[in-house]
């Protein structure tokens, strides 16, 4: 009978790469006590290192984002308000936009 391929979650493997990462138990303990094999251990403890800094550098890009899309956000916000003025003062197109209204 084939053995299945057992999936871990995303919680389990940051669980147990932590675990790794703190070096309080070495690997052979590891195992045994999540039932993972070590050399998976390994893998994950690298893994996580790895990424780590795409972690701490996504929040500091989506707020630089986040502020370039706030200004640039204003900026339409003022071009419309001065068209917007600019228009008001027409004495052609201030009629129409009060017959409209009623």
């Amino acid at each position: 009978m084939p053995q299945h391929r057992k999936r871990h979650s995303a919680d389990f493997k940051a669980k147990v790469a932590l675990a790794a990462l703190s070096e309080s138990k070495t690997l052979a303990e590891l195992a045994t006590e999540y039932k993972v094999h070590p050399t998976q251990i390994t893998r994950w403890k690298q893994e996580l290192a790895e990424n780590a800094v795409d972690l701490f550098g996504k929040g500091k890009k989506k707020e630089v984002n986040h502020e370039a899309e706030m200004a640039e956000l204003y900026r339409q916000i003022g071009k419309l308000k001065v068209e917007n003025d600019f228009l008001s003062h027409l004495p052609g197109l201030s009629l129409i936009g009060r017959r409209n209204s009623k």
